[in-house]
């Protein structure tokens, strides 16, 4: 959940435009995913979330998570939008920002009923790189498991790698 002390701001709404990557190869539907920020997570939300991570696992970070107002929403050009519950930016190296966005992924029925093993794994975990410029790559690890571990966050990803985010562009004010 991004280790800076950074001050968030409430900020204007942003729209992250980018091609998402598995295996070198564009990801189906297309590859494009959008992500719409209407607002960043608070100081608070974020300290709340950190240490309940820390203190009680990710099993009640996912009870939390899952309560909080949206920060925004995801899609894909085959999917419906589903909301985004965590986001945090911070000043990158070159002059551009770093970017933490978070959520309870959905758990379709099929998964449900038959108590998958990727139930173990319940959220979406977006990291991105913004130049100055307003392009920037990332990452978006799905079906993924939160460790906290001495003062890091791990990510533990379901028997899959990251897809990698490229050609990422931002629209302000959307």
């Amino acid at each position: 959940m991004s280790g800076s002390g950074h001050a968030q701001t409430q900020g204007q709404p942003e729209r992250f435009n980018a091609i998402a990557m598995v295996n070198n190869a564009r990801a189906s539907g297309a590859g494009t995913v959008q992500i719409q920020v209407t607002r960043w997570s608070t100081t608070a939300e974020r300290t709340q979330l950190l240490n309940v991570l820390r203190a009680k696992g990710a099993d009640k970070l996912l009870d939390v998570l899952s309560d909080m107002r949206p920060v925004g929403t995801i899609k894909t050009p085959d999917s419906l939008a589903y909301d985004l519950r965590y986001g945090h930016e911070a000043p990158g190296e070159d002059g551009g920002r770093r970017i933490v966005i978070a959520t309870d992924r959905p758990i379709g029925f099929w998964e449900a009923s038959r108590n998958s093993r990727t139930m173990d794994y319940p959220f979406t975990v977006i990291q991105m790189e913004i130049g100055r410029d307003g392009k920037g790559k990332g990452t978006l690890s799905y079906a993924t498991k939160l460790i906290a571990k001495n003062d890091s966050i791990i990510l533990e990803n379901f028997g899959t790698q990251p897809a990698m985010l490229t050609e990422i562009q931002v629209e302000r004010g959307n």
